[in-house]
C-alpha cells in the first residue's frame, strides 16, 4: 500500500469467523495498559540505554549506572524509577546501595527493541 492509498476498506467484507476469534483472543485492557506503559518507558533513549546495560549484567547499582551513562545520579535514579514503575526493572536495597535488575518483561522488551539493527537517523 502506498502512502496515498486509503487505510480503510471501501466495502464491508467481515470475515466473521476470523474477527470473532481475534476478538476472543485480544489483550485484556488492563494487560494492554501495563504492556503499553512498559514499552513507553523504553521509548526514551536514556531509559533504553539503561535497560540495555542491565540486560548485559545480573544487577547494577545507581552509582555504576550513572558512570556508564555519564549522567548525574539523580537523573539516572529518575529514569530507573520510571522503568521500575513500568515493571521493566526491579530494585533492592543492600545497605546503602540500591541495586537494579531487569525483569523478565524488561528482557523481552529490550530484546524486541534491539533485535534488528537500525540505521542512524531513521
Amino acid at each position: 500500500m502506498t502512502s496515498t492509498e486509503p487505510d480503510h476498506c471501501d466495502l464491508l467484507c467481515l470475515d466473521l469467523e476470523k474477527a470473532e476469534r481475534l476478538r476472543r483472543e485480544r489483550l485484556d485492557p488492563a494487560e494492554a495498559e501495563a504492556r503499553a506503559a512498559a514499552a513507553k518507558a523504553l521509548g526514551d533513549p536514556t531509559r533504553l540505554t539503561l535497560a540495555k546495560a542491565l540486560a548485559d549484567t545480573d544487577e547494577a547499582c545507581v552509582c555504576d549506572l550513572s558512570w556508564v551513562m555519564e549522567r548525574a545520579e539523580n537523573l539516572v535514579s529518575h529514569h530507573l524509577r520510571v522503568l521500575r514503575q513500568a515493571g521493566v526493572v526491579d530494585s533492592r536495597r543492600q545497605g546503602k546501595m540500591v541495586l537494579y535488575t531487569l525483569t523478565g518483561r524488561g528482557r523481552e522488551l529490550v530484546g524486541a527493541v534491539l533485535v534488528t539493527p537500525v540505521a542512524a537517523g531513521r
